[in-house]
């Protein structure tokens, strides 16, 4: 996957989690993220809902089934099958070390044949309050894409990129097929050009290293 280095926003995402290889052998078998994705030592305690969803959009439904497949096939657990719905087809995992992975289309038919091409990974944050965590973000540099009041901001980012979104905690959670209550650490820190910073929902920025 190459994905684009966006200055302004996230270079690389990084997953805390008990067995750095363990970690690093399913994200390899499973989606082949590159250096987007690394993963951290951590045994910080963390229970439930960790807040966040990683989105993987893909251009077409078999695509989604050969993601999920090889998720599966290397440890993960199915949150929510993948079907069709009113806005295309996708389903929600959950990899072994906690994470939550959606892996959705637009597209509801193939046009071509399978492939394991990756249009876009996007950190989709449930907060609390959506308006106050979107000006936080906002005032540190990042330009609103789309906004739908108090339920959904996204952010602009280059194309292919590596896209940040908020979602209502509770409306998150429902998207991943989980109770919305959890504590603890999120045991995931964004790398990217805003710099070292805490939102107002805990989630933890750091300046990304090369």
């Amino acid at each position: 996957m190459n994905i684009t280095v966006n200055q302004a926003a996230i270079e690389s995402v990084i997953l805390e989690v008990p067995d750095t290889a363990a970690a690093a052998a399913f994200y390899a078998a499973a989606f082949g993220l590159g250096d987007t994705l690394r993963v951290r030592a951590s045994d910080a305690p963390t229970t439930g809902f960790r807040g966040y969803i990683l989105s993987l959009v893909v251009s077409q439904p078999s695509t989604v089934d050969s993601l999920i497949g090889t998720a599966v096939a290397a440890g993960a657990t199915t949150l929510k099958p993948a079907k069709k719905s009113f806005w295309g087809y996708g389903g929600v995992v959950q990899a072994p070390d906690g994470a939550i992975w959606k892996i959705a289309t637009s597209a509801k038919k193939d046009t071509g044949p399978a492939t394991r091409e990756i249009d876009d990974l996007v950190v989709l944050l449930g907060v609390d309050n959506v308006k106050a965590t979107k000006q936080f973000y906002v005032d540190r540099g990042l330009t609103v894409a789309k906004s739908f009041g108090s339920k959904y901001v996204e952010f602009d980012a280059a194309p292919s990129s590596v896209k940040l979104a908020l979602y209502g905690r509770r409306a998150a959670a429902k998207d991943a097929g989980v109770p919305a209550e959890g504590t603890g650490s999120h045991r995931i820190v964004i790398g990217g050009g805003i710099g070292t910073c805490t939102d107002p929902d805990g989630f933890a920025w750091e300046v990304a290293s090369a």
